[in-house]
């Protein structure tokens, strides 16, 4: 199993379209916290890509990122379905 794969997915809305996506790990929420998305600050949001990126490096549990990511999307009033 790869270590930076979350125990449990999670959907999150996608802003401009309403539909939903479903992540499982930290590389596909890093990629989406760098490039899409729909807000550009926040305290969340810095803490969220810093999480992933220690998570990447093995420095960090992946279950952080994944709490990191939806304290961002709270941040971000994005809403988030843990599945």
């Amino acid at each position: 199993m790869d270590p930076k794969r979350w125990s449990r997915p999670l959907s999150f809305q996608i802003h401009r379209t309403g539909e939903f996506r479903t992540i499982s790990n930290t590389s596909e929420a890093a990629t989406i916290l760098n490039n899409a998305w729909p807000v550009a600050r926040g305290r969340n949001l810095k803490s969220a890509k810093r999480t992933c990126r220690q998570v990447l490096s093995g420095q960090r549990p992946p279950s952080e990122a994944r709490n990191a990511f939806i304290a961002a999307a709270v941040e971000a009033d994005i809403f988030v379905k843990e599945k």
